[in-house]
């Protein structure tokens, strides 16, 4: 019998950096099949495959990395053409050109403000349409580009809007829909959906075909038909919706969502098989599948079941081609007949170098808050083949994802893993705010972030305690970004959690709005709801109810959340007294890839947790500095 917490485990903060190795973006274009790997080993460097036969070719070698830039979280940073793959290189933000014979060459030649992101192709035109950010004094201004993929040339064709994303050219190349929106709105809170003509070189004037302030629009594309295919949350969730001749109507009225918030560029949550049948991943209450739409009996049947997450859909032949996460596994690029359901894997990174048996699997729960609502969580058990806990309740780790407007997954996380497989309880929280469960459930935080996300990870701390499953003695909470924020509210406004780490969290609302990037810089006026909420529900305000031990994790290139904030914590906490560490990564940005530093503040966060919690530090992680403890 070994105590809770003190679990002996393989699973090291070493393995589970590496297993950050991930596979994403897959697309489909003249019967090659394209993904992106990201390298954590690599310093994060993101490399770009495509399929040869049963073996994979890495098309851009070091020091290539496939990586756009804008809205600071970038995506849509590559597409393969019949005229050659083009990609935006990290290092420069300049579009690239990968030739049939494999040779890479620039298209663009862009200073470094100007940045690119989400292509599709004018064939008829030689020119990718793409969205570009243009960097300068002030604010960046967004807009829509033409360039020319023989002579680089970059004109832009459409500005005015705060924001730009997913331009497609009809199959005709007379067409161009897109997406615009602009401040405050975030692009799930309101959008436009515009289509106009394309004569020549230039773009006819564009209307307004769906969306508005209030209805969030996203990813159109064009069926075989020629009819316009979006998804809508006008009911009230993220569905999939047809406009052709005889009008525009829902494909499917279904109290899911088909779509997620789009932090990136490049979502593509469905796709079409033919006329008929459309394949598309849905989000409920119970959780992820993937499904087949039939347009005319108007019934989506399931294709996969009880996934843990799906996404990045398109057609190979007559397979679907798509993302798949499990919980057993890293998430993988596979490829799907709809008519056998056999599926197949085209690409997935080295499986982590431990045996399954350690892992904890996902438990789907619902609690109550505190105000009669429910909210929702992953729960995983300690796991371990080989020990059982003494007399006593396990310790309580928190998640709290990003966003606020994210989700918590049951994907694989050897984070998760790593504790449970130590002895540990761990929560994963959908607050109300998360996405996934239509746009009421996403938008009760309106108003409300930093009190509703907080009580909800707090209640769902009461909740396992009541159910006997927790020790809440010795509840941590651990959050990144926004959800960063949310652990810092916690710690100086409640007396719930005994132990916090914030990884590049907010500490001071006001130098958020402040200093932080153009596609972010109004977000807190809906989640406030007023000026005196930046003051108020800034956790720097408050550490007079701030009385445990807190570790600060920090990114020191981070554009979106600058090392200030933490910094600013750390000295007020460090003044007053208060047991408190401060970790920052050189060249790091919002969200660690180099792999020596995601194992180390692995470890870090650990040793912390075990020291404020007198659990045994296991040999081999860093010895931490923790001043006034």
């Amino acid at each position: 019998m070994t105590a809770y917490g003190a679990w002996p485990s393989p699973i090291t903060p070493r393995l589970v950096a590496e297993a950050a190795v991930g596979i994403g973006d897959p697309q489909v274009s003249g019967g090659v099949a394209y993904w992106l790997e990201s390298r954590p080993a690599e310093g994060g460097r993101v490399t770009l495959f495509k399929q040869a036969g049963a073996q994979a070719a890495e098309l851009t070698p070091s020091p290539y990395s496939v990586k756009s830039r804008v809205h600071e979280y970038g995506g849509g940073a590559y597409l393969p053409t019949d005229s050659g793959v083009f990609f935006v290189n990290d290092r420069g933000q300049n579009i690239h050109r990968i030739a049939t014979d494999g040779g890479i060459s620039p298209v663009t030649d862009s200073p470094s403000s100007v940045r690119y992101a989400d292509f599709c192709f004018d064939a008829a035109r030689r020119r990718l349409i793409a969205v570009t950010e243009i960097h300068g004094d002030g604010e960046p201004e967004n807009a829509l580009a033409a360039v020319n993929i023989d002579d680089g040339h970059v004109a832009l064709l459409h500005q005015g809007h705060d924001f730009y994303a997913a331009p497609q050219v009809s199959a005709d190349g007379e067409q161009l829909l897109f997406i615009a929106w602009d401040h405050p709105n975030m692009p799930w809170d309101g959008t436009q959906l515009l289509r106009c003509r394309l004569d020549g070189a230039a773009i006819g004037e564009a209307s307004v075909i769906a969306g508005g302030a209030r209805e969030s629009v996203m990813q159109p594309n064009w069926a075989p038909d020629g009819a316009i295919l979006y998804i809508s949350d006008r009911s009230g969730y993220w569905n999939l919706h047809r406009l052709d001749e005889s009008g525009d109507a829902p494909v499917l009225a279904d109290a899911a969502d088909y779509g997620g918030p789009p932090w990136q560029f490049g979502q593509r949550s469905y796709t079409c098989l033919d006329e008929r049948f459309i394949a598309a991943c849905r989000h409920g209450q119970a959780g992820q599948d993937l499904v087949l739409i039939d347009r005319e009996s108007g019934f989506a049947s399931p294709l996969l079941e009880e996934l843990a997450g799906c996404g990045q859909l398109s057609v190979h032949g007559n397979d679907i081609c798509f993302l798949t996460a499990h919980g057993e596994r890293p998430t993988e690029f596979a490829r799907l007949n709809p008519e056998t359901r056999d599926a197949i894997t085209v690409a997935k990174p080295p499986p982590p170098a431990v045996d399954s048996i350690y892992f904890s699997f996902p438990e789907r729960i619902a609690f109550p808050t505190r105000e009669g609502e429910q909210a929702y969580a992953y729960l995983y058990r300690p796991q371990h083949p080989e020990h059982q806990a003494t007399d006593g309740k396990p310790p309580l780790l928190t998640l709290c994802h990003g966003g606020p407007t994210g989700a918590a997954s049951a994907a694989l996380k050897l984070l998760v893993q790593f504790y449970t497989s130590r002895g540990w309880l761990v929560v994963d929280v959908d607050y109300r705010g998360s996405a996934g469960y239509g746009r009421a459930y996403r938008e009760a935080l309106n108003g409300r972030w930093g009190e509703l996300d907080v009580s909800d990870c707090e209640d769902a701390v009461y909740y396992l305690a009541a159910q006997g499953e927790a020790d809440p003695a010795r509840a941590a909470i651990r959050g990144g970004s926004a959800g960063g924020y949310t652990v810092l509210r916690a710690l100086t406004e409640g007396n719930v959690f005994r132990a916090g780490a914030s990884h590049y969290g907010i500490g001071d609302l006001t130098a958020l709005a402040r200093d932080t990037h153009k596609f972010e810089s109004r977000y807190l006026d809906a989640l406030l709801g007023s000026e005196e909420a930046l003051t108020e529900r800034s956790p720097i305000n408050h550490l007079d109810g701030l009385n445990c031990p807190v570790i600060f994790f920090q990114g020191a290139e981070d554009r979106i959340v600058p090392p200030n904030q933490a910094q600013a914590m750390v000295a007020a906490l460090r003044a007053k007294g208060q047991p408190v560490a401060y970790i920052e990564y050189p060249g790091e940005g919002h969200g660690f890839r180099d792999g020596g530093n995601i194992a180390h503040s692995i470890g870090a966060e650990y040793a912390f947790f075990c020291r404020v919690f007198g659990l045994p530090v296991p040999e081999g992680l860093p010895d931490i500095e923790v001043e006034n403890l």
